[in-house]
């Protein structure tokens, strides 16, 4: 065991070379991580008794001070042990772990371009306008704004935020009712919270669907009831079946389905509300980009104690920010700001006086303004170039957010070989019937769970969520002739 110890100190012992041939203001940190490192990844084993300080210091060429005091750090750390007369020892506490690197799986069909929904165009973050709101901002804060921030986020943004959403989007929002939060994720998971601790089990869904929500809602212990869709919106009748007594919903532009809930919907969704003591969530995604028409306004505008309001910068600024807010009815507050506090005390301050003094001085719906013309005259091109290429195809869906539903002529079908063809050609793309909710949280890649009704597609014709917003007019064009030119053999282009 003796040899074993030495062999193992001896092959170790090279590690803490570079350290003795550090600049000396950096020698001393350096030569504490690399025995650190040693002996936690087990190449000085428990038990090997270290050379004296003068030793080790006269191999390395360093001062003696320098090893005692590395000594005594991992001492104190318990990486080593040591006793008067006895040396210096590597203890058991540390347990020798190899980390691995975890890379991405690289394959030769990853395509290079493609109109995955939900993304938005990123080189249009507003660097400048933000860069100068930040210096403003970090210039006045003062010391105690650095401190931890109310869990409810910051008096100003809350209050910019409701002046927003009043102007914009016809929320019925107070400051005292606005909840600054980490996007809508962190909304639902909140929100999800608070149900389960009010004793829900379930909440309605819509089907098709995000699956991200559904999966939230199983994170924090909640079951997801599929609910089916028309041509309205959620199915009234289907929603009172499923027992829940909460529903999820993206009225204002369906996700993915592309409609907007009509009037009449909204009116039965709300009366389901009020009789069963619910609550509506709703997620306003995208809710500001509309084409044809000024956008609809929230449903939480027509009854504020039975809505909750979700919605976030992710669409409009960028979503690695990390910034959205809820409006909650007055009997949630408390108890979604006491699950915010214990979850994350607060979103960063400065980050929040940064969006107040962005909405505040007129830049975010300058921001707004400049997405708005972009993000049409890319749904445009995108139009364009499927009526060109793909005669025929069905485009539905309201004029709006970032997403078409594209439904193609039989003939291109089945929707398996086009999709294959499509990704051999560089270019992705994400079915409906992907969007298929399953109450596991997993997504559906089968036609088979395409739901029925006003959504579904028939067997096997191709049926699409197009996501173009990130795209460039050009690179939509130059992509959709990519998956025209794959076109099945045969197939003639006359056809494209």
């Amino acid at each position: 065991m003796a040899d074993s110890r030495t062999t193992s100190w001896t092959a170790a012992w090279e590690l803490l070379l570079p350290a003795a041939a550090a600049p000396p203001r950096r020698r001393g940190r350096m030569l504490q991580s690399a025995l650190r490192e040693a002996v936690r990844s087990g190449r000085i084993a428990a038990g090997t008794r270290l050379p004296s300080s003068r030793e080790l210091a006269a191999d390395l060429g360093v001062s003696r001070g320098l090893v005692t005091d590395a000594y005594e750090q991992l001492t104190a750390e318990g990486y080593l042990s040591s006793s008067r007369g006895s040396g210096t020892w590597v203890s058991g506490a540390a347990q020798a772990t190899v980390v691995r690197e975890h890379k991405r799986p690289v394959s030769d069909g990853v395509p290079e371009t493609g109109f995955l929904p939900g993304t938005p165009d990123l080189s249009l973050f507003p660097r400048a306008a933000w860069s100068a709101a930040h210096r403003r901002v970090l210039a006045r804060v003062p010391h105690s704004g650095l401190g931890y921030p109310d869990p409810r986020g910051l008096p100003e943004l809350r209050a910019a935020v409701a002046g927003l959403l009043t102007r914009r989007r016809g929320v019925v929002a107070a400051p005292e009712s606005v909840v600054i939060c980490s996007g809508v994720a962190q909304a639902m998971t909140l929100l999800g919270f608070t149900l389960a601790g009010l004793g829900h089990r379930a909440v309605a869904v819509e089907d098709p669907g995000s699956p991200e929500h559904t999966a939230l809602l199983l994170a924090a212990g909640l079951t997801a009831a599929p609910v089916p869709l028309n041509a309205e919106g959620l199915s009234p009748a289907a929603l009172a079946a499923s027992g829940a007594r909460a529903a999820q919903l993206t009225p204002c532009h369906q996700f993915p389905s592309g409609i907007a809930y009509s009037a009449r919907r909204r009116f039965e969704l709300l009366e389901w509300a009020r009789a069963a003591d619910g609550l509506l969530v709703e997620d306003d995604y995208d809710g500001d980009f509309r084409y044809d028409r000024a956008p609809v306004g929230a449903l939480q505008g027509l009854d504020p104690a039975r809505v909750a309001y979700t919605g976030s910068v992710s669409k409009s600024l960028a979503p690695g920010l990390r910034l959205g807010w809820m409006v909650i009815p007055e009997q949630l507050v408390d108890l979604v700001v006491e699950r915010k506090r214990t979850m994350d005390l607060g979103n960063p301050a400065l980050d929040q006086a940064l969006l107040a003094e962005f909405i505040e001085r007129g830049d975010y719906d300058r921001q707004l303004r400049r997405c708005q013309r972009a993000y049409r005259e890319r749904r445009d091109a995108l139009v364009a170039a499927l009526a060109e290429h793909f005669p025929g195809t069905e485009v539905t869906g309201i004029a709006a957010g970032l997403h078409v539903i594209a439904r193609l002529p039989r003939r291109y079908g089945p929707q398996a070989r086009f999709l294959e063809r499509a990704a051999q050609a560089g270019v992705a793309l994400r079915p409906l019937a992907d969007y298929a909710c399953r109450p596991d949280g997993s997504p559906a890649h089968s036609p088979a769970h395409a739901p029925a009704g006003a959504c579904a597609g028939d067997d096997g014709q191709v049926h699409l969520v197009m996501g173009y917003a990130h795209l460039s007019p050009a690179r939509i064009a130059r992509a959709v002739a990519l998956i025209a030119d794959a076109r099945a053999p045969g197939l003639p282009a006359t056809s494209r």
